[in-house]
Formats: structure tokens, sequence, C-alpha cells
């Protein structure tokens, strides 16, 4: 992996490949590693998470179909649930990534990025990961500003230390 890295930063800094790919690039890379059995970080003294695999990359993107098609075609990823306007789902593994059409800026440009990491974690209990995410005082502002709430039945968005979105989802939240 960190040969893998290290190419890609080269890469880059050598003008062979832009900042987005760089990103993207990075961003598959971090997933197949998770795929293959990367051994997560212990939890916080036993009263934190364990997470199993990613459980989705959600991008925004300029036009969802030019994703989809490379990542179709370069990485064999399956499309499921293309809703034919702005989304769909790319299937790899245990995951999926997620291209949706970005909402264009006050510049009326759309700008890519990767909205949110969705990890999957070992034995999802929806009250007991709210109470975790409560206790550490997690949340997503301005979306939750009085705390974490369900994204769905079974997730949760909120704020790592750097201001990422990470959702956290039990099993079933697949493609």
């Amino acid at each position: 992996m960190e040969q893998i890295i290290s190419q890609l930063l080269r890469d880059y800094e050598e003008g062979r490949i832009n900042r987005r790919q760089l990103v993207r690039n990075l961003a598959v890379a971090a997933a197949a590693a998770v795929g293959v059995g990367a051994a997560p970080a212990a939890a916080d003294e036993g009263k934190g998470f364990k997470a199993v695999t990613i459980n989705h990359i959600s991008y925004q993107v300029k036009d969802y179909r030019v994703t989809r098609d490379f990542y179709a075609g370069l990485l064999g990823m399956g499309v499921k649930q293309d809703n034919g306007k702005s989304q769909c789902y790319m299937t790899f593994g245990d995951s999926f990534l997620l291209p949706r059409n970005g909402r264009p800026g006050p510049d009326g440009k759309v700008t890519p990025r990767v909205d949110h990491i969705a990890y999957t974690i070992e034995d999802w209990d929806k009250d007991k990961v709210e109470a975790e995410l409560k206790r550490r005082k997690l949340c997503f502002p301005p979306r939750f500003p009085d705390g974490p709430r369900p994204d769905t039945e079974n997730s949760f968005h909120v704020q790592d230390p750097d201001g990422f979105d990470l959702q956290i989802s039990g099993k079933e939240m697949k493609a």
C-alpha cells in the first residue's frame, strides 16, 4: 500500500495526474485495502466500534454517467440502481461507489468532491451507536446541531476531527 501511495504522490508531483485523479485513486486504494482485510485500529477502550469494511464512498461529480463509465470500464465495477438522470451504485466486493451529480455552486459550476465515506461496523445496534456518539459529543453541524440523528434506520452521519462527513453504518446498508 505504501508503494502505491508513494507512486500516486510522485505522479501528482510530476504532473502525470491531477488533484482529482490523485484523490480518486487514493480513495480506491484505501477501499481496496480495507476490502482485503486491513486491520482496523483498536477501539477506544472497548467503547467504540469495530469497522469491518468501507460500506460506500459517495462522490459528487459533474456528470455521474462519465464517472460510471470510467469505473465500469477501468475497474470492472458493476452498475446497479442507475436512475438514468443523476446517480447510480458502482459495486465492487462488499462495497460500492455512489457517483451522483453535484449541485452547482454560486459560480454555477459543480466542484467534484468526495461527499462522504461510510464504514460498516460490526454488531450494529442503533441505540448503542447513538449513545456512544452522544457520549463523544459528535454531531454534524449544521445538519444536526443538537447531536447525532440517524440518517437511515442503520446509519448515522457525524463529523470527524478534520471536518469530513463520516457515515457509520450497519451491514444491511448495501447497494
